[in-house]
């Protein structure tokens, strides 16, 4: 396996509260990856370990090739992320914002133009670009998002929750872009939720955390036949989840 995104024994404590305890894991080059379980799981925490904006209490991590905590501008310049709330400055257009970080992401001018039309294109925001984001709709600013973590060419997108509170419409029009982006532009996908039905759309893999553990991670056939014995797609991820969260967090 050609691996992007690897951990070792990762772990955060808060005082006496665990949030990911020892986490190994590995991530496939250009593999759309589910990163799943409740809320308080260690699911945002991982992220945060992972893109350097939280120093781990113990273990280490690789993303790229670059330790986040030790080359955490490294990090910053090749992969995208697209956090549960997405910022933008709503006084300003689509494109104004595009602009706004493509400069402080170091994109020069001359190419910035056509950047920034092919990212809004890309995610059909192109007929908006001069509308304030004030104006946009969550789904809109969900896929305006998308656009910006575009610009940057990256080679690691991680996705935190991308379709909470997004219309059946607004979800479908996400899920596409996310596996546009691994099948057409061959970016690997680190994709956080608890939309299990979403999940099993589209990932390749699924890892399951548990109050900070990763309880099981594979193919999602390889995990139902390993907790519910079936062999063939007769099976829903959240029957395979359910099955892991009634077993509970094994003992240390």
């Amino acid at each position: 396996m050609d691996t992007i995104i690897e951990t070792h024994e990762l772990t955060k404590r808060y005082g006496s509260q665990t949030a990911v305890d020892r986490l190994n894991l590995q991530v496939a080059r250009g593999e759309i990856f589910g990163f799943l379980g409740p809320n308080g799981a260690g699911k945002t925490t991982t992220f945060l370990m992972l893109l350097g904006l939280s120093e781990p209490t113990a273990g280490s991590a690789r993303v790229c090739g670059f330790d986040p905590t030790r080359e955490a501008l490294k990090v910053k310049r090749v992969v995208g992320y697209l956090p549960e709330n997405v910022g933008f400055y709503d006084d300003m257009t689509a494109a104004d914002n595009l602009r706004f970080v493509a400069r402080l992401n170091g994109i020069r001018d001359g190419a910035l133009a056509g950047k920034i039309e092919e990212a809004l294109g890309r995610v059909g925001l192109l007929a908006e670009a001069r509308k304030r984001v004030g104006a946009y709709s969550r789904g809109m600013r969900q896929r305006l998002g998308i656009a910006e973590v575009l610009m940057k060419d990256p080679q690691v997108v991680f996705l935190d929750e991308p379709t909470l509170g997004l219309d059946p419409d607004g979800t479908q029009r996400m899920l596409e872009m996310v596996r546009g982006l691994s099948r057409e532009r061959g970016i690997t996908v680190f994709f956080s939720s608890h939309q299990l039905d979403q999940a099993q759309r589209i990932c390749d893999r699924v890892g399951i955390m548990l109050q900070g553990n990763l309880v099981g991670v594979g193919p999602m056939d390889d995990l139902a036949k390993r907790k519910l014995g079936v062999d063939q797609a007769q099976y829903t991820l959240e029957e395979i989840y359910m099955k892991y969260f009634q077993e509970g967090v094994p003992a240390a």
